[in-house]
């Protein structure tokens, strides 16, 4: 383990503390992925999401139709046009995902100690003796004395709508468990899982590919989240899948773990996925409780190291239906940071709860207190010897470009990519000033229309940026392609510049230093502001 030291002065001033904090124009360098659903789905909300720090919106398809989804993606695209806030979008797959079906959605009482019966036959009605499930393996998957758990604890919030069942006995396909706490659930669906078993599904679904083959294709989506990935196959499996559509080909997976199998072959998964969800609900289920704060420091360190995003889930549950978080939470979201997180990620606080703009903001405002005392020192020094030498051409202009952005105080790094790797790079060494990614689009056609503006027209180059900490996009001219003359790259930075003392982050003075490539040549430079 790998220890993170805060960067306090000793002693601390602890009036200090008591000092208001202040705004600056990026909240926060810590991402915000909002889950999008019945409180957060309407423009105003929509607007007020994004102004208070969502960068990314998440679509759980394990709730909701396509055209539900597609609803909110239209009001989030007119809140993104009115707001002039860049806004990614998520598609979260339902994958090996054991469900309950209550068809009439009554309220279903399980007292502690009974039993209950939880059987695939699906033309039972669902009732507080036998619950019928959307899996006819489970029974061969599991025996007595196994945990098994049960509820709308993903899409609540609360534990109290969940309960324990523990394996009694397998009589044919049906599975006896004895009830271990009381509990009222209610709803149409709840999710099953049983801690440390495998489950026999494929974990990119049929019924997954039809939702990415249609939804996934016409929305262009930057990010697919594969839900329960258990091994690297899983993520090779998604993107050969991908790469038949086309237009989504260049669409990033994330990894989403959230069991046993997926920690233990964490490594293999982390080389083939573009980023990693630490899903922290059923993770939580699969290991002892002392043990899932280890598997958060090491899986964020690896990411970190690979230069990779690392999004951490259930952070501020509370919040699903109270105006603030717990004290344990808002440390919890701080402790987040300081292990080096790219990004926090919202699910029942802004999918259902009642203050999906609050949560956003109050989570923004500690990332922002945390990441002031995140050692940055100590964590370059850390990640340029965990790369080693000889370092990559890439490697070694990066991180140059942080030290130097470190060492003359600059006030922002400005980085020309088209690809978005040098970008994603630099904000891999965690600079303590934000990182502007100007993306250089490869004009492929004149068809294309791109916009300033933060229309979801400005390519997945640049949404895919915000999810990284510290990256902030801005779209060039198309007018200067990738292939551009050293006199469009001064046209492209003056316009960079202006936008960077538009929004308040550069001022007279200040210095900058910029990453860019001229001819074959990678070149970092320093740049003092005039008046």
């Amino acid at each position: 383990m790998h220890a993170t030291h805060l960067l306090l002065e000793e002693p601390i001033r602890m009036a200090s503390i008591l000092e208001p904090s202040k705004t600056n124009f990026y909240s926060a360098m810590t991402r915000i992925v909002g889950t999008l659903g019945s409180k957060s789905r309407s423009v105003e909300v929509l607007s007020g999401c994004l102004k208070a720090g969502m960068s990314v919106a998440r679509f759980d398809f394990s709730l909701g139709d396509a055209e539900y989804h597609q609803e909110t993606l239209e009001n989030l695209k007119i809140a993104v046009k009115a707001t002039k806030k860049l806004c990614a979008v998520m598609l979260d797959t339902v994958g090996a995902e054991l469900q309950v079906i209550n068809k009439s959605e009554s309220s279903i009482s399980l007292k502690a100690d009974g039993l209950v019966v939880l059987t695939p036959n699906q033309d039972q009605e669902a009732n507080s003796e036998i619950l019928p499930i959307s899996f006819d393996g489970l029974a061969k998957a599991v025996k007595k004395g196994d945990t098994i758990f049960m509820g709308q604890y993903l899409f609540t919030g609360s534990e109290t709508t969940s309960v324990w069942l523990e394996v009694s006995e397998v009589k044919g396909a049906d599975v006896v468990c004895v009830v271990k706490n009381s509990a009222t659930l209610s709803g149409a669906l709840f999710t099953l899982h049983v801690s440390q078993v495998h489950i026999d599904l494929p974990t990119l679904t049929e019924k997954d590919k039809e939702v990415i083959r249609t939804w996934g294709v016409k929305n262009s989506i930057d990010f697919l989240s594969l839900s329960y990935t258990r091994h690297a196959e899983d993520v090779r499996e998604a993107r050969q899948f991908l790469s038949t559509l086309g237009d989504i080909g260049q669409t990033q997976i994330f990894a989403k773990i959230e069991n046993i199998e997926g920690l233990t072959h964490f490594d293999e998964i982390l080389q083939e996925a573009d980023g990693i969800i630490l899903s922290r609900g059923n993770l939580g289920i699969d290991l002892p409780p002392e043990k899932v704060f280890l598997f958060q420091k090491a899986a964020v360190y690896k990411c970190n190291m690979a230069g990779k995003p690392a999004v951490v889930t259930r952070v501020v549950d509370s919040m699903t239906d109270n105006l603030r978080p717990t004290r344990a939470e808002a440390t919890d979201v701080a402790n987040a940071v300081l292990d080096g997180t790219d990004a926090i990620l919202l699910g029942a606080e802004t999918l259902r709860g009642f203050y999906p703009v609050e949560t956003i903001s109050i989570v923004g405002k500690i990332c922002a207190e945390a990441e002031k005392v995140f050692n940055q020192d100590l964590y370059f020094k850390k990640t340029v010897k965990y790369v080693g030498e000889p370092m990559s051409h890439l490697e070694s202009i990066a991180s140059s470009a942080v030290r130097a952005a470190i060492k003359v105080k600059a006030s922002i790094i400005i980085c020309f990519t088209s690809s978005g790797r040098a970008a994603r790079l630099i904000a891999k060494y965690r600079p303590t000033m934000p990182v502007l990614s100007v993306v250089i689009p490869r004009l492929k056609t004149n068809q294309l229309r791109w916009s300033f503006t933060g229309a979801f027209e400005v390519g997945p180059t640049a949404r895919q940026s915000l999810i990284v900490r510290g990256l902030f996009p801005m779209l060039a001219d198309p007018r200067h392609p990738a292939e551009s003359t050293n006199s469009t790259n001064e046209s492209v930075l003056k316009v960079a510049l202006d936008h960077g003392k538009a929004s308040g982050v550069i001022k007279s003075h200040d210095r900058v230093v910029v990453c860019q490539k001229v001819g074959d040549s990678s070149v970092v430079k320093i740049i003092e502001l005039e008046d």
